[in-house]
Order: C-alpha cells, then sequence, then structure tokens
C-alpha cells in the first residue's frame, strides 16, 4: 500500500474512528494531488469524488457519495443529524440545517466536525459542518446546526 493512501486512510480514522479508513477507502481508489503543493486533494473510487482532503486543517471534507460509504459503515447515531421529515427537503436541496429542524442528534458531535443529514429512515440528505454541538443542536429553537455543503438533490 502506498504511503499516501495510509495517510488518508489515518485522517479518516482519526476524524470518524479506528477502522473506517480502510472501509471508506479501499486499495483501488485513485489519490488526485494538488499541483502545487503535492498533497494528496481528491479522493475517487470508480471516477466518483468521495472526499477532499481541506487544506486549511488537513480533514476530510465528504462528498454525497463519500456520505453513502460512511453511512453504511458507522452505526447510528454516529455523526448523524436526524432531522424532522417534512424539512427533509431543505438539507436535500442544500439548504442549511437549522435548529429548529433537528429532531435528533448525536451527542459527541462537536462545532466544525464533518456530519451526515439524515432522515427518520436513516437515508442521507446532505453532509456538512456542524456549527452546534449536539447537544445544542436539539436544545436550541433558532440558528443554524448544520452548514450544508452537499445535498443530495443539489
Amino acid at each position: 500500500m502506498a504511503h499516501p493512501l495510509r495517510r488518508v486512510r489515518a485522517v479518516a480514522d482519526y476524524q470518524f474512528g479506528e477502522g473506517v479508513g480502510e472501509l471508506l477507502f479501499p486499495d483501488h481508489v485513485e489519490l488526485r494531488f494538488s499541483p502545487k503543493t503535492g498533497r494528496v486533494r481528491h479522493i475517487y473510487l470508480e471516477g466518483v469524488l468521495l472526499a477532499t482532503l481541506r487544506p486549511s486543517d488537513g480533514l476530510l471534507a465528504l462528498s454525497i457519495e463519500g456520505g453513502k460509504r460512511l453511512l453504511s459503515i458507522l452505526s447510528p447515531p454516529k455523526y448523524r443529524v436526524v432531522i424532522h421529515d417534512r424539512f427533509q427537503r431543505y438539507p436535500a436541496e442544500g439548504k442549511n440545517v437549522l435548529a429548529k429542524f433537528v429532531k435528533e442528534a448525536d451527542h459527541d458531535i462537536r462545532p466544525g466536525e464533518e456530519v451526515l443529514v439524515v432522515n427518520s429512515a436513516d437515508e442521507l440528505l446532505a453532509v456538512g459542518r456542524s456549527v452546534l454541538n449536539g447537544e445544542e443542536m436539539l436544545r436550541f429553537k433558532e440558528g443554524v446546526a448544520v452548514k450544508v455543503r452537499r445535498g443530495v438533490l443539489d
């Protein structure tokens, strides 16, 4: 196994939990490098973007496909923000999740973490970064809970 893939998997293990990296990024992923820095920038599987390594903090930003893979790897409630079904259209279209839409949330979520926005059937609606921690998402009745990067209908 090439050194850059080990590093990408180590980042995934750090970010999402031990063993996630190998499941999220199998041996046949394609790593694309930044022409300026020579560092891994994008991770593709069969021509589909799974994730981007953010240069600002070195962590992964998931695409919808990466979110789907992570959803199948992690058991609920890990990294999930469950929203009321009547509001599921908004994050699916790429709109931010407001705290008043949150039905359940992983209590271990911290602000700035990569999260999966799902409906009550645990179907992926969007991927994004948390603005609030898991408990605040449930307590607050106004404000943004998750900044959505991409929705499934986006």
